[in-house]
């Protein structure tokens, strides 16, 4: 993954506890020029736009750390931030909330793949130490393994995925096989819709799990755009939850 750290006196008006919290990224074309890019926000037509984590913000200096997802020039924003210098620029909107606000459960589920790892580490760094729970990441590599400042309960499993434009259970598979603690369980799932889709029906359809405690979020979905992958997740989302419905969870 790359980080890079973003500074304007525009971010000093962030939140102090925007880790974690979402963001539009707008992107600029190819040899365009800071100003030429400036008349575009304002004018339109907008620019190419993605959506990101803050992973750490430090309102006092006008910064915020991002991670992307290093994959070359396959997407705009990992070709943007491969090539970026001090002297590069974007455009920033947000953020939002945080995904974890409130901690009121005996037992977190944590799960996410790369594009989640920020709004996942995040998440648990924010956590009381003494939460309990599980954390399963999928990773690509052994050496993607990050160092995550979490609670010492939360069991952390890290799981290698080669290459993920290939459909993966592996997640779902591990956390079926596992005991879940008894008492009230709240989830933060992030990552590859058709994964997450899994996951939430584990956690809402046979686990139980609030539908209010319940965040599962698809952030991609293999094949598609940001765009075309927006349109497709609102319709699944809207059929799951019919689904849940209909059998009480």
């Amino acid at each position: 993954m790359i980080r890079l750290t973003l500074q304007s006196d525009d971010l000093r008006d962030i939140p102090e506890n925007a880790d974690g919290g979402h963001f539009k990224l707008f992107l600029p074309d190819a040899g365009q020029t800071k100003a030429d890019f400036k008349a575009q926000l304002e004018k339109g037509p907008r620019p190419t736009t993605r959506t990101y984590t803050v992973r750490y913000a430090r309102p006092n200096l006008g910064e915020i750390d991002v991670d992307f997802v290093a994959h070359g020039d396959e997407g705009p924003a990992s070709a943007w931030a491969e090539a970026a210098t001090d002297q590069s620029f974007c455009g920033f909107a947000g953020p939002g909330q945080p995904k974890l606000t409130e901690f009121r459960s005996d037992w977190y589920l944590i799960a996410a793949d790369m594009s989640a790892l920020p709004v996942a580490s995040a998440g648990l760094e924010a956590m009381p130490m003494d939460a309990k729970g599980v954390a399963v990441f999928e990773i690509t590599s052994p050496e993607d393994r990050q160092d995550i400042a979490a609670p010492p309960g939360i069991e952390q499993h890290w799981l290698i995925q080669s290459d993920p434009h290939v459909p993966s259970t592996a997640q779902c598979d591990l956390l079926r096989d596992m005991p879940w603690a008894d008492g009230r369980v709240q989830t933060l799932i992030a990552g590859e819709t058709g994964a997450v889709r899994d996951l939430r029906m584990l956690a809402r359809g046979e686990r139980g799990v609030d539908r209010k405690d319940c965040y599962a979020s698809g952030y991609w979905r293999i094949g598609l755009r940001e765009d075309e992958h927006q349109k497709v997740k609102r319709e699944e989302t809207d059929a799951d939850e019919r689904k849940l419905a209909r059998v009480g969870a």
